[in-house]
C-alpha cells in the first residue's frame, strides 16, 4: 500500500499551512484572537501549540512515509487528516473572521480532498488481510464506548438547555450560535466510530481501514483539551483542572489499544491470534 503523490503533495501542503497559521497565532494571539472570549481564545491557543508541535509535523512525515510503502503509516494518517477536518472546521466556522481566515480554509479544504483521496486510494481487501480477518470484538467495544460516552456527556448539557429554552451553555462560553464540537461530534464524527466498531464485529474492510485512523483520532482529540489549562494558567484565566485526569485516562488508554493493534499486527498479516483484541 503505498499514499500516491497527488495525496501526499495535499497532505504536505496542508501540513506546512497549518503550522504557519498555527505559529502565527501564537506570535501575535491578540491580533488573532483578541475579538473571542477567553475559553475560546485559550481553546484556540492550545490547539495551535497542538498543531504546531505535533499534528503539522507528524501528518507531513506520516504521509512521506506512506508515500514510500509504510502501511502502518498510512492508516495513521487518516486519523491526524481526520482531526485537522474536525478541528479546521471549528477554526473556519466558529472563530471571528480575521487574518488568518484564508488560511484556515485552504488547510480544511486540502485535508478533506486529502482524506477522501486518501480513503479512496486504499485497498480494503489489502489491509484486512493483514488483519487477518480478525473480529476484534475488545477494540470494537473500545470504539462504541467512547462514542456513547460522549454522546451522553452532550445530551446532558443540550437536553436541559432545549428544555428551559435558553441558548446552549458551552457555547455562550464561546460566544457563538451553537457549540461546533457538539455538532460535528453528533452529526458526524461519533457515529463514524459507532460505524467503525459494528463493521469490526462483521470483519468488514471498512471496519480495517478506519481502526486505526479512529484510535488516533480520539487520542489526537484529547491532547487540545489536556493543554487549555496550562494555556489558561499562563495567560492569567481561571484553569479548569478536573478535566485532566478523565481525558487524561482516555488519551492513554486509547494509546494502549493503538499500540497494542499495531504491535500486533505483523507487516505481512501476520498475527497473533489469541493477543489480537
Amino acid at each position: 500500500m503505498t499514499l500516491p503523490r497527488a495525496w501526499t503533495w495535499l497532505i504536505v501542503g496542508a501540513a506546512v499551512l497549518a503550522a504557519c497559521g498555527s505559529a502565527v497565532g501564537l506570535l501575535a494571539i491578540s491580533s488573532i484572537y483578541g475579538d473571542e472570549t477567553d475559553v475560546f481564545a485559550d481553546t484556540a491557543v492550545a490547539q495551535d501549540v497542538v498543531n504546531l508541535a505535533l499534528v503539522a509535523p507528524a501528518m507531513a512525515a506520516f504521509a512521506v512515509a506512506a508515500a514510500r510503502g509504510s502501511w502502518r503509516s498510512y492508516l495513521c494518517l487518516l486519523g491526524f487528516l481526520a482531526f485537522t477536518v474536525y478541528n479546521y472546521a471549528i477554526y473556519a466556522f466558529s472563530l471571528q473572521f480575521g487574518p488568518l481566515f484564508l488560511v484556515w480554509v485552504g488547510v480544511l479544504g486540502l485535508a478533506i480532498f486529502a482524506l477522501v483521496g486518501s480513503l479512496s486510494s486504499l485497498d480494503a481487501d489489502q489491509v484486512r488481510a493483514r488483519f487477518a480477518s480478525r473480529a476484534m470484538p475488545r477494540t470494537a467495544a473500545f470504539l462504541v464506548s467512547v462514542a456513547l460516552l460522549f454522546g451522553v456527556l452532550w445530551m446532558s448539557e443540550i437536553v436541559p438547555d432545549l428544555v428551559a429554552g435558553r441558548p446552549s451553555s458551552s457555547a455562550s462560553d464561546w460566544r457563538v450560535p451553537t457549540n461546533p464540537v457538539h455538532v460535528l461530534d453528533l452529526a458526524f464524527f461519533l457515529p463514524a466510530l459507532v460505524v467503525s466498531g459494528v463493521l469490526l464485529l462483521r470483519r468488514h474492510p471498512l471496519g480495517y481501514v478506519t481502526v486505526v485512523g479512529q484510535l488516533v483520532w480520539i487520542a489526537l482529540t484529547c491532547l487540545p483539551i489536556l493543554v487549555v489549562p496550562f494555556v489558561s494558567s499562563a495567560r492569567g484565566h481561571e484553569a479548569v483542572w478536573a478535566v485532566e485526569a478523565p481525558i487524561g485516562i482516555l488519551c492513554a488508554s486509547t494509546l494502549v489499544v493503538l499500540g497494542l493493534l499495531l504491535r500486533r499486527v505483523g507487516a505481512h498479516g501476520e498475527t497473533e491470534p489469541s493477543q489480537l483484541g
